[in-house]
């Protein structure tokens, strides 16, 4: 059974979430601000039952979501889907960049929830289990230990980042559709004005640039083709 923590401070909603994901086979701890979120998730990785996902609120007390992102990469890799004010679409840019790997709008339906967290659990379970053998290239990324290096130098990316890399790379030289990658890496129907996969993708750009002027071409009304 997936156990994920949920960091919302409003606890009416938070009750209601926890309930209603219990219900359909999923466990959750809810906190109510930033800084317990940040001891939680510090408590589990030291313990074998460590959380799947995290739920994260931007607007909370103490610290507030995008500063708990910020602080994230030191305390885990988990992956993250967050929840944003609906209209508040810098909030949403903002916090992919910073790493999350998805987000929904507040209020939420909780069914969509329930989807989004399946989807993003679905897809990280199924990147731990692949292990198809890459073409060679510049880039190494190690599909067990789910580690990135570029001409021997390690590159910290987030575990979106990765996937999207190794589905980049199976299909090197060859431009791969935005409606592709956003099903078999999102695990999402492309949405018109869902911006989650060009965000991603710019975050990869910026961190392989350093090796190549274009490590990643966008192919106007096509989709992304990796170059290195």
């Amino acid at each position: 059974m997936p156990n994920i923590l949920l960091g919302d401070d409003d606890e009416e909603l938070t009750q209601l979430l926890q309930e209603y994901l219990h219900n359909h086979g999923i466990e959750c701890d809810c906190v109510h601000d930033g800084e317990a979120v940040i001891q939680k998730l510090k408590a589990a990785s030291n313990n074998v039952s460590a959380y799947d996902l995290l739920v994260l609120d931007i607007m909370m007390p103490k610290i507030d979501g995008l500063s708990v992102l910020r602080q994230l990469p030191n305390i885990s890799d988990i992956p993250v889907i967050m929840l944003t004010a609906k209209g508040e679409e810098i909030d949403r840019i903002i916090g992919l960049e910073l790493g999350a790997d998805d987000y929904i709008t507040k209020p939420c339906n909780p069914r969509e929830l329930l989807a989004r967290i399946n989807a993003v659990i679905k897809r990280t379970n199924a990147a731990a289990s692949e292990h198809t053998p890459l073409p060679e290239s510049r880039l190494h990324l190690d599909q067990n230990q789910r580690v990135c290096q570029i001409d021997g130098v390690a590159l910290q990316v987030t575990g979106t980042e990765f996937d999207l890399l190794v589905a980049l790379l199976k299909q090197k030289g060859e431009v791969v559709s935005k409606t592709w990658l956003s099903e078999h890496v999102l695990q999402r129907e492309l949405q018109p004005f869902d911006r989650s996969l060009d965000v991603h993708v710019s975050r990869l750009r910026k961190k392989l640039q350093p090796f190549h002027d274009e490590p990643i071409k966008a192919v106007r009304g096509k989709g992304y083709q990796l170059v290195l």
